[in-house]
């Protein structure tokens, strides 16, 4: 069979989700749901809405408020989730997975009249999808510039919508297909309002090439590993290539394997090793920001590409600043939405310490020998009373390894809503959302917002 066929047939008949995979599933549709609410009017969110909401009305419920088609309200709500950087990522799919699956699966959840348990099965085919498409390219594929959010969540996340409005493996393998002909985006945009747009559109496609697929329309299966296919047109310098075989034979979910990765911090994941590295610091060790007279970053070659804003000028740009994250774990031993708006940016960025800060990577050679691990991040603090201070990490906290405890979520769950008087009924919904017929208890998230950035 071809790679789409393999992974399909996998997503038409599943092996049945542990508990575990499944606690995990709800823990990280909580997550993103807070963070779609928390983006809601963020300015990239509310220039989608206005642009092209105009002319559309239908069934689907925005975030912005009201009613459009489920492409559209993919669009918008995957926008939202986001906006902000505070959605969780996914080293196989090198994707903010759930940003793209949660609200692609949200938008046609109505017209199928999902349940809870329902929405928990299809968002694990579509993050065990994103896993098998992203393996051909690995991280070869975010290495040469492609945002795995658009490009590998658009395909593997069509997976999850087919499934949830009951394609059977032919028409799951057609999705896929068609996913493959609309993944796009360049993480040269990383750093403006075009890259939350990412997930939306990544969403967006997903409901479209599922609801295609349901009309019979189709492309080629070997889509991914043929002639002019996904691997060879997007794979970079050294993509690994498919196993079907492997594939076929996975039984285990990736949930529990590898894990979603949420995020403690609202900026880009390629911060977060380090961040969590400086924080350990000042857990062990009073330092005086003052005097720091040097903090030199180590990290991998995509995260150093990734993060192209030593200067920061305006809060999309501060997320993508090692220099800006790092002085304000530094100076403050937390990192908070309210550090990344306009004014906070004005503030902060003018900081000396923002200059006293490095950063180089490991070489495409180390980076090939480690092949399967995530080599570590370091982070040398050298001091004006002449100590130097040396720490790495090799995960940030908030995944498997390192999870988030129950009230590390909550916190998080409420800074996002930030007293909405619908957070608590959501919140409960939400914690048992795998005994709810329906997702009738969501609707206050869809209410009109006071007012828009």
């Amino acid at each position: 069979m071809t790679v789409i066929e393999t992974i399909a047939a996998w997503c038409a008949a599943p092996p049945a989700p542990s508990n575990t995979a499944r606690r995990l599933a709800r823990e990280a549709i909580t997550d993103t749901i807070a963070c779609l609410y928390a983006g809601r009017n963020d300015k990239s969110t509310v220039a989608v809405a206005r642009a092209l909401g105009w002319q559309l009305t239908g069934e689907a419920a925005l975030v912005t408020g009201g009613r459009q088609s489920p492409s559209f309200a993919a669009l918008v709500n995957g926008t939202a989730a986001h906006a902000l950087d505070y959605d969780d990522n996914f080293r196989p799919g090198m994707s903010h997975a759930s940003a793209v699956i949660v609200p692609a699966l949200l938008a046609v959840a109505d017209r199928v009249g999902a349940s809870g348990r329902a929405l928990v099965d299809a968002y694990l085919v579509g993050l065990q999808a994103q896993a098998f498409v992203g393996s051909g390219v690995a991280g070869s594929h975010y290495t040469a510039g492609w945002h795995g959010t658009s490009t590998v969540g658009s395909i593997g996340t069509a997976a999850g919508v087919a499934k949830l409005i009951g394609l059977d493996l032919a028409g799951i393998a057609r999705a896929l297909s068609l996913g493959a002909s609309m993944a796009s985006g360049t993480k040269g945009q990383f750093g403006t309002p075009v890259k939350p747009f990412h997930a939306g559109m990544a969403a967006r496609n997903a409901v479209e090439a599922a609801l295609l697929a349901a009309e019979g329309m189709h492309g080629r299966l070997d889509i991914l590993e043929g002639e002019q296919g996904f691997v060879e047109m997007f794979g970079g310098a050294r993509p690994v290539g498919y196993d079907v075989a492997d594939i076929a034979a996975t039984r285990e979910h990736t949930i529990e394997t590898v894990g979603v990765m949420p995020k403690l911090h609202p900026c880009c994941g390629s911060t977060h090793l380090i961040v969590d590295a400086a924080l350990d610091l000042t857990r062990e060790t009073d330092i005086d920001p003052d005097a720091i007279v040097s903090a030199h970053c180590h990290v991998g070659i995509a995260n150093y590409r990734n993060l192209a804003y030593p200067e920061p000028k305006n809060e999309m740009q501060a997320r993508f600043s090692m220099q800006y994250c790092l002085a304000l774990a530094l100076r403050n031993k937390t990192l908070s939405l309210s550090d990344f708006t306009p004014a906070a940016v004005d503030v902060f960025a003018a900081d000396p310490l923002l200059a006293k800060i490095g950063m180089t990577h490991y070489s495409a050679a180390e980076e090939a020998e480690a092949k399967t691990y995530q080599l570590p991040h370091r982070l040398k603090v050298t001091l004006a009373d002449g100590r130097v201070l040396e720490t790495e990490r090799q995960a940030a906290r908030g995944g498997l390894a390192n999870p988030f405890s129950q009230e590390d979520r909550q916190a998080k769950f409420a800074d996002c809503l930030d007293g909405a008087p619908e957070a608590e009924a959501i919140s409960a919904g939400l914690e048992r959302l795998d005994e709810k017929a329906d997702l009738r208890f969501l609707e206050g998230l869809f209410s009109p917002p006071a007012k828009a950035a």
